[in-house]
């Protein structure tokens, strides 16, 4: 199964770390970052999942729930958050779901035979308070995620649902952003972006405001 932008995200209840989750109930109205690790106890997945366990308060400021996936069963999952609290110095306070089914596995499309015929490769999915997808990344086994990226695209896809602007390439919270160029209208514009805009280079560039 091929999921796309915008495609609703598949409901599933599967065994975790912390007892059986009801993935959208579990979701309720938040952002969810659901990602995907090959193996328990593997050097990159630590420290993926410890990375993600110190991000907590920037997750929590962005109302993002963390979940993560590996195939393994959840007493192994509980084993291995003791290990990476102790070699990562920090608190595993999201659920490890254990798709030893392969069952989510297959419903997100996370297993990809080049890669490995029964083990899951790095996916990752945002998905917003509606269940849908919003940003899917895939990596190799053999790479760690950017999860400083992974927080600069929920920033941008927070502030663009907000208002009627876009990001630039290598956008950050706090930058220019860009006006649609379906707002022409020069009492729009003011309306829309009482702070003041710029023309520049085939583009406009505002501090963006509420939309009215």
């Amino acid at each position: 199964m091929s999921l796309r932008l915008g495609d609703t995200a598949p409901d599933f209840e599967q065994d975790s770390s912390l007892g059986t989750i009801k993935f959208h109930e579990w979701a309720g109205d938040s952002w969810v970052v659901l990602f995907s690790h090959p193996a328990d106890f593997t050097p990159v997945c630590t420290t993926e999942l410890g990375l993600t366990a110190k991000l907590k308060p920037e997750f929590d400021k962005r109302n993002v729930k963390a979940i993560a996936l590996s195939v393994d069963p959840a007493e192994m999952h509980k084993t291995w958050i003791k290990d990476i609290e102790e070699t990562q110095k920090t608190v595993v306070g999201f659920p490890i779901i254990a798709d030893a089914d392969k069952k989510v596995a297959a419903l997100y499309d996370m297993i990809h035979p080049e890669q490995s015929a029964t083990a899951t490769v790095r996916s990752l999915f945002v998905i917003d308070p509606n269940k849908k997808i919003r940003l899917s990344i895939t990596y190799p086994m053999s790479t760690g995620r950017n999860f400083d990226e992974v927080l600069r695209v929920i920033d941008a896809l927070q502030l663009t649902d907000a208002y009627t602007v876009a990001t630039p390439g290598n956008w950050r919270d706090g930058d220019d952003v860009i006006i649609p160029l379906s707002v022409q209208d020069p009492e729009l514009l003011k309306q829309k972006y009482p702070k003041g805009y710029t023309a520049e280079r085939a583009y406009l560039r505002v501090t963006p405001q509420p939309n009215k």
